[in-house]
């Protein structure tokens, strides 16, 4: 997963016209280094899409301009639109994930 640490990086990454998956996260979360745990088989199954990873403090701005309230989250961008979120409370396992997942991506 690569890390994105610039607001251009993250503009560019998401005018991708094949959705990408963006994990927005940081280094003080305990859910997030929980996630980090299990979201290897994640991008595993859905190793077909880019999948790239935020860290919503070291690049101030685009978690909120997102919507991103809590972390960790996982949202699909596409030709620079958000198309998909699944907020912090149902990224607590495997299968939230992955089931979040196949209904966004099939």
């Amino acid at each position: 997963m690569e890390h994105i640490k610039t607001e251009e990086k993250f503009n560019e990454i998401i005018e991708s016209e094949e959705p990408v998956v963006i994990k927005f996260f940081a280094d003080w979360c305990p859910d997030c280094k929980r996630m980090d745990m299990f979201i290897g088989d994640v991008i595993e199954e859905f190793n077909n899409y880019n999948w790239y990873q935020i860290n919503s403090d070291e690049v101030k701005g685009i978690a909120e301009k997102f919507e991103v309230m809590g972390i960790p989250s996982i949202l699909i961008f596409q030709n620079g639109e958000k198309k998909a979120h699944q907020h912090s409370a149902y990224t607590k396992s495997p299968e939230s994930v992955s089931e979040f997942l196949q209904q966004q991506l099939g």
